[in-house]
């Protein structure tokens, strides 16, 4: 059963005649995405620290923004979640997710830094995968530099961030030289095939559809090969073995809730420590809108919790 604030908000966009993302073109459905956040987002938290960052990359510079919990000391190292954003790929910012970052780096006492990766079509995979290791990478070596503590370094993100996310961690395991502590994983997209039940179940009506999932994917991946790299489909990967403790959150009415959950089965399956939740009436993108969903902020706090949780088992 939906939520019936989740119910009252898809009936508020369908009343409205609200456009849905995949009749937009990229540069119409990113300005979109940025200013439909005031409606159901609140209103910014007060945080010790917000300083804009720039990473170099394989690519080019690549935009950073640091936040630091509220009462938390300048001068102290502290842990942090480099933060992917959601938005398929094509669309989403520092500033489209500038208030979930506050509240995680309240609410955990830590620090986040949220990475502008590029975005397809402009820059099509594994652009964004570069772009996020290279920006991991950078956060590692400049941690003292910036009162971090590289010990502690969880990766995180919603939709396709989480699925960045997943990349990210496995990837740094595989290279040996970046130790992940920690991954929040988000409503991950783990699956470009896009094959699992709830694809079809929860394909319409619930504000993520296969017409713009479909849409997103056709922006990103440019040959149908690359749906089989585990770059782009980390549920692929062969080897899911030595990998971080792990939170994957799902939503019920989500078309990714399936393949969610067939990631974290395949995590905890090759002996690694992770959780999954399942918030059965929620939709894809629930957690950004703590302004009309309730649920959403039992979820944030949920993460934040996992967060401290995982920070305080490595600094034993």
């Amino acid at each position: 059963m939906l939520h019936p604030q989740a119910r009252a908000l898809l009936d508020f966009i369908e009343q409205r005649g609200l456009p849905p993302t995949h009749t937009l073109n990229p540069t119409e459905a990113r300005t979109f995405y940025r200013e439909r956040r005031f409606f159901t987002q609140p209103e910014p938290a007060e945080v010790a620290l917000v300083r804009d960052l720039q990473a170099e990359g394989p690519h080019g510079a690549i935009p950073l923004r640091l936040y630091r919990g509220l009462g938390t000391a300048l001068d102290t190292a502290l842990p942090v979640l480099v933060y992917f954003h959601g938005g398929g790929f094509v669309i989403g910012d520092l500033d489209t997710h500038d208030v979930l970052c506050r509240e995680l780096a309240n609410a955990a006492d830590c620090a986040v830094v949220a990475v502008d990766y590029r975005m397809a079509p402009e820059h099509r995979f594994p652009c964004a995968v570069d772009d996020c290791l290279a920006a991991t990478y950078w956060v590692q070596r400049n941690a003292v530099y910036l009162a971090l503590d590289a010990t502690r370094l969880a990766v995180g993100g919603d939709s396709a961030g989480g699925n960045l996310a997943a990349v990210v961690a496995q990837l740094a395991r595989d290279a040996g030289d970046l130790p992940i502590s920690f991954q929040l994983l988000i409503y991950p997209a783990t699956d470009q095939r896009r094959s699992a039940p709830s694809h079809q179940t929860n394909g319409q009506g619930y504000l993520l559809t296969k017409d713009t999932i479909d849409y997103f994917m056709g922006h990103y991946i440019s040959d149908p090969s690359h749906n089989l790299d585990p770059r782009a489909s980390p549920l692929l990967q062969a080897d899911l073995s030595r990998l971080p403790p792990a939170l994957v959150l799902t939503a019920g009415y989500d078309p990714l809730r399936d393949e969610g959950l067939m990631y974290s089965q395949r995590l905890s399956e090759a002996g690694n420590r992770a959780t999954h939740i399942c918030f059965e009436r929620q939709i894809h993108g629930f957690i950004t809108m703590g302004k009309v969903l309730d649920e959403a902020n039992t979820a944030l706090s949920l993460c934040a919790s996992e967060l401290r949780r995982a920070n305080r088992a490595v600094s034993r």
